[in-house]
């Protein structure tokens, strides 16, 4: 079996070159972050897994890799880049996700968002680069309630955090859970009692546009808004006219619907957003637990012989 890397950038490149074993599958590593899906048939010719960043594997190409048999896909966003149902359904390829690597780089970026929108930090570094010397009023968080909705790998790492920061925790999950010094509750009551909540869904056709206008209209008057997990599960309009209107008091985003975020877009222009370039994941240590989990999902996939 052959595997290839089809859009690795530098750094991803060296970190796999770095941990790839002698006794791995061969993988092929292609220095293009940039590829094109129309170039995938041809660089998958005779490879029987793909190794895939952030490049989108539309149905009616993958169509046209008859040796492709495997996605894994360097993250949980796969729905983002492709349809995995349909490929296998339609494709016979199955795709795969790797989950909990970067749990706590994730969630120590929502740490950091909440602090940022809790203060202005935004609004303040543009202001002061810019010649000028604001002085807001921020929100103090300690004795604060953080609302997580949404409690796996990460969620549990955000409680841990903002427990330790002297805020009580409220959580809600699609299937019941328990944790020490957490709160579970419906969505209802996590919204209207948080002054702080934040998102850590992942991103599939229940979660869609899970956070839509009506209940975003049910957060705490003033509240913060996070999102480290996927721009889709919230209406950006809503949320957008929320925070001009100030009922949603600040919001600190690293996921768009949209990415990068198109020139001119309305969040950009708000001063009660503290913006990130959906860069949650982005830690050598997550990096390195990234690849090293690509390279587990290669190795069972050869010793099952799938």
């Amino acid at each position: 079996m052959r595997a290839a890397f089809v859009d690795a950038n530098a750094s991803l490149a060296d970190v796999m070159r770095r941990l790839h074993r002698p006794d791995d599958l061969p993988v092929a590593i292609h220095e293009d972050p940039d590829i094109t899906p129309e170039a995938l048939p041809a660089m998958l010719a005779g490879v029987q897994i793909a190794i895939d960043d952030h490049t989108h594997f539309p149905v009616d190409v993958v169509k046209r890799c008859p040796d492709l048999k495997h996605i894994v896909f360097l993250g949980t966003g796969a729905r983002s880049y492709m349809d995995p149902e349909a490929l296998e359904a339609e494709c016979g390829v199955k795709v795969h996700i790797i989950k909990g690597y970067g749990d706590t780089a994730v969630a120590e970026m929502a740490f950091a968002l909440m602090w940022g929108a809790a203060r202005g930090l935004g609004l303040m570094h543009h202001a002061i680069k810019g010649g000028g010397w604001p002085r807001t009023d921020g929100m103090q968080l300690t004795g604060k309630t953080v609302g997580i909705i949404g409690f796996g790998g990460i969620g549990a790492e955000m409680a841990r955090l903002c427990a330790g920061a002297g805020m009580k925790v409220l959580a809600w999950n699609r299937t019941p859970k328990t944790a020490p010094g957490v709160t579970f509750t419906d969505i209802d009551t996590l919204l209207a009692g948080s002054d702080v909540v934040s998102l850590h869904l992942l991103l599939n056709d229940e979660t869609r546009g899970f956070l839509d206008a009506a209940r975003l209209a049910r957060m705490k008057p003033g509240a913060l808004f996070v999102n480290t997990a996927r721009g889709a599960i919230v209406d950006e309009a809503a949320l957008t006219e929320a925070l001009r209107s100030g009922r949603i008091g600040a919001a600190g985003l690293d996921v768009f619907v949209e990415e990068p975020l198109p020139a001119g877009h309305p969040l950009a222009a708000l001063d009660n957003v503290v913006l990130a370039s959906h860069s949650a994941f982005r830690t050598p240590e997550a990096t390195d637990n990234l690849i090293e989990a690509s390279l587990v999902h290669c190795r069972r996939i050869v010793r099952e012989g799938a």
